[in-house]
């Protein structure tokens, strides 16, 4: 195995549990977001010659997780068909107010539209960096920026409706 084949194995590995993270908040089928990360693994492999290693290799595959969803997950024979069984005890070990708040940040972020989704997950659930997130969402970095702007104003106001609602 050659040392970029090696470096570009090993950075997916790592990456997994960030590509798993960001896919979850984009799809709203846990099913399609774990198609969604093995999907994109895949296609990374099969593509690896085509990485430039003087580039970041997660803005790369979050790139192609992309596009993979742009191309293939969105296709409307694709949205009512599910793969997998849920995972059991992803979440065993948290309180039931945890739980409770988690459901209802979960819902919330459900409720934003798909471009708002994608800037929370890279930005606010990943942590990338701003201007690898507008690279790896195609756009300019104002853009992102309004759209996050956006999408925390909208978070807000959903998570103020849903207390009022519960109180």
């Amino acid at each position: 195995m050659s040392a970029k084949a090696s470096t570009i194995n090993n950075g997916i590995a790592a990456l997994l549990p960030r590509l798993r993270r960001f896919a979850r908040v984009v799809v709203l089928q846990r099913e399609d977001a774990d198609d969604l990360v093995q999907i994109a693994v895949q296609r990374a492999l099969a593509r690896s010659a085509q990485w430039d290693a003087n580039t970041r290799l997660d803005s790369w595959i979050f790139r192609i997780m992309r596009n993979v969803w742009n191309d293939e997950l969105r296709s409307p024979t694709r949205r009512d068909q599910s793969f997998m069984p849920d995972e059991a005890g992803e979440h065993g070990d948290e309180t039931a107010d945890a739980r409770r708040q988690r459901l209802t940040v979960e819902k919330a972020v459900r409720m934003l539209s798909e471009e708002h989704r994608m800037v929370v997950a890279l930005v606010l659930v990943d942590g990338m960096p701003y201007k690898e997130a507008a690279s790896v969402l195609g756009i300019p970095l104002g853009t992102l920026s309004g759209r996050l702007a956006r999408a925390r104003a909208a978070l807000q106001e959903i998570l103020s409706d849903q207390k009022r609602t519960a109180i």
